[in-house]
């Protein structure tokens, strides 16, 4: 880029253009106005910081940091390049103090050879260099996952442009694919790959998590019994998957396995009528990153409600406008992410919309969807502004959608917040016993966060699981249309409610195991035949998995020893049983819980991993992935590409792409994890 300036520098003044110099004034002056925008933000965060319109922009647009980095200083560029051609255009008197500038070189032509024109402008553009490495770097290509030929310096976005194309290679004004998320850039992985430091700094600041450590290995022959309630929250998965592709691995707190795995769909056998709300399936397999053990894989999936079998729905809409919400990756993404949701409701369906910021506040009373421009007319209508008084805001909610109960029906409200509470019952604790109480009245809430900076995890989780409801967070308007249109139905219309699940393993065939995430759901024993004990819910079509790694008695990976003066284990030399499931659940309004059971056989497991279905092995490797996110050494010696691997053998039918997408995250993973 010097030597080019120098050579500006040396040429001689072009003629006078008009031409030139209006289309170089144009250029400057919109280059200008837009620093001028971005320059000024909206507010700052609690920490000082302003929030970062560039990096809310590339979230919203899908826009790697790397070339839309490329893309500013381009732009930067362009403002002293066209300045200079407007200097030329009509040259002034070279005064003696501007005499040395005009120097030129011995030996160049007095006259130069050609004009300087817009190709060259647009030349020195596509020469900008890349911003994470000094070279020409090897880059890897997201759509496909491999490594890619190494690109010429500054591959940048006006290049494309001028071929017709979009940055993500697509032609202008072509449709939008059906996988909002596979058109992405190539990212620049050299420095990421060659040193620690070169790991970009946490782009949320602020953000807070309160996750717990991994289940520990349990000996069976002391506790032979683990019980949790199920989870089919997504939240984990999209917030890890907004930090790998801002350049930063999720801090290890946000990292929930359960959630990773569950945030895909799979095809584990379907009941065969509503009178069986689910169905639950059983596989045991060699574990592919610690030989000496297995995994007992499960699976339930929910029964599919039909359009005509679904119940009306009575949804008040609790939307956070307070100032922290004014930021393009929260309110104006909230609002197209409800709009998505109403245009998935029937006209038998009612909403209403409570805000909240200082104070709350009614926009919008309970309303058929019949009149859906009404609906649409007052989630647009909505601005940012004020501190947050969300405790307010739920009570509000909460006696709306009271006023307008759907007897039968569902009723739910959907707080859609970046999670910052600052006025009123503010506490976690106070927010969870507030949820709990309302709970008994028959609605239910569910949490949908946007944005960085206040995103309060813990809290969106504590507020679901009291609320009988999931905990989403929407990133970009494709993560909003799977969260509210694909998967509405199983987010709003449960079929099973207080789920839980227990496992007791058989001492004569396992002699340790640990379960694989839900460490948030974790439940004691004797929980498990308390109806009282709230436990999750499962929605229409839902699939729920939950992953044990376990070690049959007398393998060489057990990591416990026998108790000295312990009590022999029972041996049961003649059962084949290796472990026996129980699922507890209620069928929706019903205050008595059902019991189902099956035996899981220890003949019926797989010799190898390649032998599980597709499913099956692409959840293990979701499964992998989280555990090495949050750095677990059991998976030290089983590497990025071994997880892509299996991931890539299993992706199997993958409609809308979030596989292919998975696998691309294990790439970047890859290339930003600690050598």
């Amino acid at each position: 880029m010097t030597r080019d300036l120098d050579r500006l520098s040396h040429l001689a003044p072009p003629e006078a253009s008009e031409t030139a110099r209006a289309a170089a004034l144009d250029a400057a002056m919109a280059a200008f106005d837009a620093q001028q925008k971005s320059a000024t933000a909206p507010q700052a965060f609690r920490d000082g910081r302003r929030p970062s319109l560039v990096k809310t922009m590339m979230r919203i647009f899908d826009m790697p940091r790397p070339l839309f980095a490329g893309s500013a200083i381009a732009m930067l560029m362009l403002v002293p390049a066209g300045l200079y051609l407007a200097r030329q255009a009509e040259p002034p008197a070279v005064t003696p103090a501007a005499e040395p500038n005009a120097k030129k070189v011995a030996g160049a032509p007095t006259k130069r050879e050609s004009e300087f024109s817009a190709s060259e402008v647009q030349g020195l553009l596509d020469q900008s260099p890349q911003m994470l490495s000094p070279t020409k770097p090897k880059a890897l290509d997201i759509n496909s996952a491999h490594e890619a030929p190494a690109a010429a310096p500054g591959v940048a976005i006006s290049n494309l442009a001028a071929q017709g194309l979009s940055p993500a290679g697509k032609a202008k004004g072509s449709p939008r694919p059906e996988n909002a998320h596979a058109n992405r850039f190539r990212i620049p992985i050299d420095a990421l790959a060659d040193s620690d430091a070169a790991q970009p700094a946490p782009v949320s600041q602020g953000d807070r998590f309160s996750g717990k450590d991994a289940s520990p290995i349990k000996r069976v022959a002391e506790e032979p019994v683990s019980t949790f309630s199920i989870d089919v929250d997504t939240a984990s998965y999209a917030y890890a998957r907004r930090m790998l592709l801002d350049g930063a691995l999720p801090p290890p707190d946000a990292v929930r396995p359960e959630e990773m795995i569950n945030y895909f769909r799979y095809d584990w056998p379907a009941p065969a009528s509503p009178e069986e709300p689910f169905r639950a399936t059983a596989t045991v397999m060699p574990t592919p990153w610690n030989t000496g053990t297995e995994l007992l894989h499960i699976g339930l999936r929910g029964y599919q409600l039909s359009a005509a079998q679904r119940k009306p729905a009575n949804l008040v809409f609790l939307i956070d406008v307070s100032g922290s919400m004014d930021e393009p990756d929260k309110l104006p993404l909230l609002k197209t992410a409800f709009r998505m949701l109403v245009d998935t409701l029937t006209p038998e369906d009612k909403v209403s919309v409570v805000t909240y910021a200082g104070a709350s506040g009614v926009a919008l009373e309970s309303t058929s969807v019949r009149d859906k421009a009404k609906i649409l007319a007052a989630i647009d209508a909505l601005g940012a502004g004020g501190s947050t008084a969300g405790a307010q805001g739920i009570e509000t909610a909460y006696a709306l959608a009271e006023k307008s109960f759907v007897k039968d029906g569902v009723n739910r409200v959907l707080l859609a917040t970046d999670g910052d509470f600052n006025v009123g019952a503010s506490s976690d604790d106070a927010l969870k016993s507030l949820i709990a109480a309302k709970r008994k009245s028959g609605v239910y809430l569910s949490v949908l966060g946007f944005g960085s900076g206040n995103y309060n995890d813990g809290l969106m989780q504590a507020l679901a699981q009291n609320g009988n409801g999931q905990a989403a967070y929407i990133d970009t308007l494709a993560e909003a249309e799977k969260a509210l249109s694909q998967d509405a139905m199983s987010a709003l219309f449960p079929i099973a409610e207080d789920v839980k699940i227990q496992v007791e393993f058989n001492p004569a065939r396992v002699s340790e195991y640990r379960l694989i995430g839900y460490e948030t759901r974790a439940l004691n024993r004797e929980d498990f035949n308390d109806d009282k004990v709230d436990a999750g819910e499962i929605g229409s079509g839902h699939e729920v998995t939950a992953i044990y790694e376990i070690t049959p008695k007398g393998s060489p990976a057990t990591r416990i020893d026998d108790l000295r003066y312990g009590a022999p284990d029972a041996a049961k030399p003649a059962s084949d049983e290796l472990a026996f499931v129980k699922l507890r659940y209620k069928r929706p309004g019903e205050k008595e819980s059902r019991l189902s059971s099956f035996p899981v056989m220890a003949g019926a497991a797989l010799k190898s991993v390649d032998a599980a279905s597709t499913d099956a092995r692409f959840s293990v490797a979701v499964a992998a992935f989280a555990r090495k996110l949050r750095g677990d050494p059991d998976l030290s010696d089983y590497g990025w590409d071994q997880v892509r691997a299996l991931a890539e053998a299993a992706r199997g039918a993958d409609p809308f792409g979030y596989r292919a997408e998975f696998i691309r995250l294990v790439s970047i993973a890859k290339a930003l994890a600690p050598r």
